[in-house]
């Protein structure tokens, strides 16, 4: 290395110190420093905290449409997730009430080998034994023998309810872990009398323990005969939910054409008549869910898009001010030694450290925001790694783009013209 290699190299400024000067520049302007950093955080917020929020329901959908087993379809009044119409399209249809239901089971089982649940569900429930009581967070569940057969819940010690307790009508009940848990602590449940809405039921089973699944938790659960339910937590905008189990997915949509060809006779449908009720299945809810998940996340896109272009406007803004304020110190800096391109890297250092700034309290507080929303909506909670990446690299884009313009002009001031700046 040579002697002018040598001087060169001692008149270039380390990163270190040109890191140091931006800090110090943006902490000498605090509010200015802190509105920018304000603006891009609420950019960087607005997209993470719906993804966040999205993708944990996507999660919990994938995991829990596990609302039905494999093979079941479900059978109902109104459709399973509503886009457009809405219940208010579909306020005039009869309700499916039991005498339909049973028929429709009746034949269904007959002609095939399915298996179809009859079911209703009343919830914010409390049960009693004798001084104990469960939170109002439980679900009473009307049914029939094949609730077990349809829904991913499984028996852990007793019987599941039969065809003889709905038929009779009997007070008998099958509860989840959590109902033992709150009712009989340091007992065996079998046999025990529980109270629900003055009505008293002896338990002959208990659920295994699931956990939450899909904003529901089996585990809060009291299943009862379908014909008990009916006299005790029914009203009369009740209707009656069917869901069927076909032997196969493969044949499920055989299943799904008989189904709704015996509904149409029992409801008394004309063949021109359209039919008032809905099948759905796990693919269908899932379709309806990225419907609903790809408008919500283009809002949140385009919001975020419009908040992040404001907030780059305001980075440049500040950077420019501070470019007007800095020129005599520019001009000094430039007369001992410092270079066009240490000048241009510490203003366009500035501009990216606002950006990341806000960047980064806008994905803590988006991810804190939409777990929020899907701790509310029973849903587990997920940390957006891929959303986080991108609004990271979205803010270095922005700090580099708006800040390139007042890097450059800083950048190609002469010194001469800089010292005389007043």
């Amino acid at each position: 290395m040579n002697n002018k290699e040598r001087f060169d190299r001692s008149k270039r400024i380390r990163p270190l110190e040109i890191v140091q000067m931006g800090l110090a520049s943006l902490n000498s302007n605090k509010l200015r420093s802190s509105l920018t950093i304000l603006g891009i955080a609420i950019g960087v917020f607005s997209v993470v905290g719906v993804m966040t929020a999205l993708s944990a329901m996507r999660s919990s959908i994938d995991k829990g449409l596990e609302v039905f087993g494999g093979g079941v379809f479900q059978i109902s009044k109104y459709p399973a997730v509503q886009l457009k119409d809405g219940w208010w399209n579909y306020r005039h249809r009869p309700n499916i009430d039991y005498r339909q239901a049973r028929r429709f089971k009746i034949l269904m089982e007959s002609e095939s080998d399915a298996d179809v649940c009859m079911y209703l569900a009343d919830g914010g429930e409390i049960a009693r034994y004798k001084d104990r009581k469960t939170r109002r967070n439980m679900r009473v569940i009307g049914t029939n023998e094949n609730y077990l057969e349809c829904f991913p819940v499984e028996l852990e010690i007793g019987r599941n309810l039969t065809t003889e307790d709905v038929e009779f009508n009997r007070t008998v009940t099958v509860i989840g872990s959590e109902v033992v848990k709150s009712l009989f602590p340091n007992e065996d449940p079998l046999g025990k009398v529980i109270s629900q809405r003055g009505t008293r039921y002896t338990v002959v089973g208990v659920l295994t323990e699931k956990g939450q699944s899909f904003g529901t938790n089996p585990d809060r659960m009291v299943m009862v005969p379908i014909t008990r339910f009916l006299s005790t937590n029914a009203h009369q905008y009740s209707s009656m939910n069917l869901a069927v189990k076909s032997s196969s997915l493969e044949a499920m949509p055989d299943y799904q054409d008989q189904a709704i060809g015996l509904l149409r006779v029992v409801r008394g449908l004309e063949p021109e008549d359209p039919n008032n009720f809905e099948v759905t299945s796990n693919d269908a809810i899932k379709d309806m869910f990225d419907k609903i998940a790809v408008m919500i996340g283009t809002g949140g896109l385009i919001i975020s898009a419009i908040a992040l272009v404001t907030a780059g406007v305001g980075v440049m803004n500040i950077m420019l001010v501070s470019v007007t304020e800095r020129t005599r110190e520019i001009g000094i800096r430039k007369s001992i030694g410092a270079r066009s391109k240490d000048i241009l890297k510490q203003f366009l250092l500035e501009a990216i450290f606002l950006s990341e700034v806000g960047g980064l309290i806008g994905i803590l507080i988006g991810i804190i925001g939409g777990n929020i929303i899907a701790k509310l909506m029973d849903v587990s909670m997920i940390f957006p790694w891929f959303w986080s990446g991108v609004a990271i690299i979205t803010c270095s884009v922005i700090g580099i783009v708006f800040g390139m313009y007042p890097a450059y002009k800083a950048a190609k001031l002469h010194p001469i013209d800089a010292l005389r700046f007043e």
